[in-house]
């Protein structure tokens, strides 16, 4: 555990340390989110807080684990160079915007790469199945907490949360890639969110925004953790675990996914439909409906480590249960009536179908 600790609190150090230098940079640089009619800022927020994720996610990683790389050299290899090029494409989309089609094409490719290196999904027979589930679950899962970067601290909290539980899981099986991976990138992300999300203040400070080089940096890194987190003896675990784990967002790009197709509008096109954006429609507060999702990804991470050491016919009740209440929810908030909160964005007020049409691309 103490190896594990140093990962984390080495990665947190250095988030901390690094995440206001980046910011500097960003503004100095220009690479800042303007406000916008999906946006809940007023003002430009500095981008690039992805960076310092990334720097001190692989600083710690890389200066702490150095002495036992030669064990797991190849796949830590792959999977670091994927998490790399997925960050610099987010990095170009911050400072350039890049197509949807673009970033779709990157994280097919490091896919690819993973699957090359040994790192798939193997639950079918067919390995040309196998494949495309991996393809499949590294786009859907990159793009997922792409899509839950929409309001302070939201996707950077469950990033962080979700690395948390995939250490917990592979450390009560021993699985040290998972563990060494889960728990440095928790620790660099919760660096991160300190001065994202203003954990001691009462307002969130807006400081800054990890942009789409964090966003699809942490995305990569959890969907590498779910492929790797096997459990040999229990094949339902291994499928059951990553998807509680990683619930939240994947509840919310299929709510998002299934209201836009309902809607008739492009899924590519960003809007204020998101599952936080339903919640603060409620009547929450931006923090409140974070602090809400951040308690929905612990309950499900709970939920997964309970699977871990139930039997098949009461992990299956405890799945059973998950996916009826998801389902609830949402059909309960795809019937919320969303309005535009943004005062400092002209069209304030129009409803769910103006945001979803006029703003810039979302599918990252």
């Amino acid at each position: 555990m103490g190896f594990y600790l140093a990962l984390f609190v080495g990665a947190l150090l250095l988030a901390l340390l690094i995440t206001p230098l980046v910011r500097r940079i960003a503004l100095k640089s220009g690479i800042v989110d303007a406000p916008g009619l999906r946006k809940i800022h007023s003002s430009p927020v500095p981008l690039l807080g992805g960076v310092a994720i990334y720097l001190a996610f692989t600083l710690a990683l890389l200066g702490l684990t150095g002495w036992i790389l030669p064990f797991y050299f190849l796949q830590l290899a792959a999977i670091l160079f994927g998490a790399t090029l997925m960050s610099i494409t987010g990095f170009l989309d911050d400072k350039y915007g890049l197509p949807p089609l673009v970033k779709l094409l990157a994280q097919l490719g490091v896919g690819l790469w993973l699957i090359i290196s040994g790192v798939q999904i193997e639950v079918f027979r067919v390995s040309v199945l196998n494949v495309l589930i991996t393809l499949l679950w590294v786009v859907a899962i990159t793009n997922a907490m792409n899509f839950l970067d929409n309001m302070d601290g939201l996707s950077g909290g469950v990033s962080v949360i979700a690395a948390a539980f995939f250490f917990l899981s592979a450390y009560q099986s021993g699985q040290w890639l998972v563990g060494a991976l889960g728990a440095t990138l928790a620790g660099a992300g919760a660096g991160f969110v300190y001065h994202n999300f203003g954990i001691f203040s009462q307002k969130s400070p807006h400081q800054i925004f990890m942009g789409d080089s964090g966003s699809l940096f942490m995305g990569f890194l959890l969907a590498a953790c779910g492929i790797k987190l096997r459990f040999p003896n229990t094949d339902f675990v291994t499928w059951m675990v990553p998807v509680l784990v990683l619930g939240v967002p994947l509840f919310d790009i299929t709510l998002v996914t299934l209201s836009r197709l309902r809607r008739s509008l492009p899924i590519a096109r960003g809007g204020k439909d998101h599952t936080s954006h339903r919640l603060v429609a409620l009547g929450l507060s931006s923090r409140e409906a974070v602090l809400i999702l951040w308690m929905a990804s612990g309950a499900l991470g709970v939920a997964a480590l309970v699977i871990m050491g139930a039997s098949v016919r009461d992990g299956y009740v405890v799945g059973g249960v998950v996916a009826v209440l998801a389902g609830w929810a949402v059909l309960r908030l795809e019937h919320v009536p969303l309005v535009n909160t943004n005062p400092a964005v002209k069209g304030s007020g129009k409803g769910l179908k103006n945001n979803a049409e006029t703003t810039k691309p979302e599918i990252k």
